[in-house]
């Protein structure tokens, strides 16, 4: 059983683009997911701990376009040894 109390550090993970001046690349989402499931998957195993869930609206001319994110709050019991910020 996880309990919050024993997190110590907690990782934030973004997957997407959150600022519609910087689209990121496919690659670089794909980048971000990999880190997840590292964190999610390797020793030492984290476990998500909240998730942010946000969209923007841009006018484009006469359309609109969404532009959607996700933020994965990544709780370790340590900082792994891996994971440079």
């Amino acid at each position: 059983m996880f309990d919050l109390t024993d997190v110590k550090y907690v990782k934030r993970i973004t997957i997407g683009t959150s600022d519609p001046s910087k689209i990121l690349s496919e690659e670089e989402i794909e980048q971000a997911m990999e880190l997840l499931n590292k964190c999610l998957n390797g020793p030492p195993k984290g476990t998500i701990v909240g998730i942010e869930k946000s969209f923007k609206i841009l006018n484009i001319g006469e359309h609109q376009a969404v532009i959607q994110w996700l933020v994965y709050h990544i709780g370790f019991t340590r900082k792994p040894a891996w994971l440079t910020d």
